[in-house]
């Protein structure tokens, strides 16, 4: 799968994809799709990439105009081409990578001492990450109020219901793919 960056100063920048399924970038298709949603929520924010993959949706928001994106990544062949990407899109000064299990917990984001304002979350289909993650995310308390965050999962998989710090904004389907739009809200 070839992806690109859709928009911004990187619009046609190609970037690396990981060998194999174990990674599963975001189609440009989807991709372009949330950052319309997205809007001007995009400009000057702080972005967390969780379960980064490629990079391709915190690279994208540098693109289109967030100051800095943090990525959060476990699996070592997609953190190799993270590197990559970064490095490829001259964004070393304004991101930061780490190799972690998301599942473990996410206190090392609190050393950051960053307020997110835009989160990226798609973890692997089907495997019930997602209310871990978000029960990780907020007791990290590294997000702004009012933080958006965009979930992708499988339509399988629904946004657990029992989180009301995090209130569903709005729900597009693209195929297979479910993206749930969060706020934030303490």
């Amino acid at each position: 799968m070839s992806i690109r960056i859709i928009g911004g100063e990187l619009k046609g920048r190609k970037l690396v994809t990981v060998a194999g399924k174990e990674t599963r970038p975001t189609s440009n298709r989807v991709r372009e799709s949330i950052f319309n949603i997205l809007g001007n929520c995009v400009q000057d924010a702080c972005v967390l990439d969780l379960y980064a993959g490629t990079g391709a949706m915190g690279i994208e928001a540098l693109s289109r105009g967030a100051k800095w994106a943090f990525f959060a990544e476990g699996q070592r062949a997609a953190l190799a081409a993270l590197a990559k990407n970064i490095k490829s899109c001259s964004l070393e000064n304004r991101t930061n990578t780490i190799k972690c299990n998301i599942l473990d917990n996410l206190k090392i984001l609190q050393s950051h001492r960053a307020a997110f304002d835009l989160v990226f979350i798609d973890p692997p289909y089907n495997q019930d990450l997602i209310q871990p993650t978000l029960a990780h995310l907020a007791r990290s308390q590294c997000l702004a109020n009012g933080a958006r965050l965009a979930v992708e999962h499988s339509p399988r998989e629904p946004i657990p219901e029992n989180r009301p710090e995090f209130e569903v904004a709005d729900r597009r389907r693209y195929g297979k793919t479910l993206v749930s739009f969060l706020i934030y809200m303490v």
